[in-house]
Order: C-alpha cells, then structure tokens, then sequence
C-alpha cells in the first residue's frame, strides 16, 4: 500500500495518545479528544485535577486512559515484560503496538531540558510494519516481521530512557483474561509449560 493512502494522524498539542490509537485503528474505530476527556473524568470522577491527563487538559494521556479506551472497542493492551525477547510474540494474534517512549520537550524551535512521555502506534498495514508516529512526516517504514522484531529489540534496549511497549490484543481472541499469554508463540508457551512442570 503506499504510505499516502496509510491513516496518519500527526502531532497537535499533547494528543499523542489519541493519535496513536488512532493510527493503530487506521480511522476505522476513530476516538475523539472529547471521548478521552470523558473516559478521564469516569476514572477520576472527584478529583479537582484529573491525574489521567494535563492539568491544562490539552493531552498527555497515561496508560489508564489508553487501556480503557481500548476496552471500549473490545481491546486489550498487555504489558510486554522487556526481559523477554520480541521474538517470542505471535505477531498474528495481535492488532499492533503501542510504546511509551521519552520525548524531548520543545518549545518552537528550541529544545528545552525537560523530559516528557509520547505514545507511539506500530502496526502491519498490509504484508509490512509501519512506524506510525505522529511526531513524524510520514509513516515510517519498519519492514517484514524480522525487521519489526529487530525495531522492537532496538526501543526496548535503549539502557539511558525508560521505555514501555504494550501489546494491543483483541479481547474476543484473547479469552477476556487479562493474565492470558495467547499472543505468545506457540514454541514458547510449550518451553514454559515444560519449565513449570
């Protein structure tokens, strides 16, 4: 597919949470900013200032917001423990990734010395991965599934920045069970059974 015709939502304010699902979705189960907001005062409904979001209410999502939003559209996202290799991930029964990486804070042009947290979509469109960043021009290209796996080692073994990745599961495949490890590849769930026995 060419990369013009991929759904790619880019930056505004601090919505990289939204344009990640939104990426991840390819448009096709759209979230709004005001369906973020709403699921925010649902989860914090007696608080002054919603510890879910920005103080401003321009963004910046946590992980709360991004599992429930997806609980809506009947999906999970699973924590993916980094002591594990990539490469053990069915990459057939998941819709995509969604990683918590850090991210400098600018100002215009000028970069200051603050750190903050972005949301990032990384899917199969088509037979290849895509990066689908909303920081970025265009959808990145990632490759075949040896690429993606090498990509995915590459985020996570970054030793200086803190970074997360959260497999997005559908909750029909995934049995409803949070604990589930259906996305594992099957070499792997039978090497752990037989660690267990």
């Amino acid at each position: 597919m060419p990369r013009s015709q991929i759904y790619h939502e880019k930056q505004t304010r601090q919505l990289c949470a939204l344009h990640a699902l939104n990426n991840l979705f390819q448009g096709a189960e759209s979230f709004s900013k005001a369906e973020l907001d709403d699921i925010c005062s649902n989860l914090s409904p007696d608080t002054w200032v919603n510890p879910h979001r920005s103080v401003l209410g321009l963004g910046n999502y946590d992980i709360n917001v991004i599992m429930t939003a997806l609980a809506l559209r009947n999906y999970q996202a699973v924590w993916f423990d980094k002591r594990k290799d990539p490469d053990c991930i069915d990459m057939d029964a998941i819709v995509g990734f969604i990683l918590n990486i850090p991210s400098d804070y600018r100002f215009g042009v000028v970069t200051l010395p603050l750190r903050r947290r972005h949301w990032i979509a990384v899917r199969r469109i088509g037979t290849v991965y895509y990066n689908l960043d909303s920081k970025l021009r265009q959808p990145e290209l990632v490759g075949n599934e040896s690429d993606l796996v090498r990509f995915l080692r590459e985020q996570l073994s970054q030793p200086e920045q803190q970074r997360e990745l959260f497999l997005v599961v559908n909750q029909a495949s995934n049995g409803n069970e949070t604990t589930s490890q259906s996305w594992l590849k099957e070499s792997h769930t039978k090497h752990k059974d037989d660690t267990a026995r």
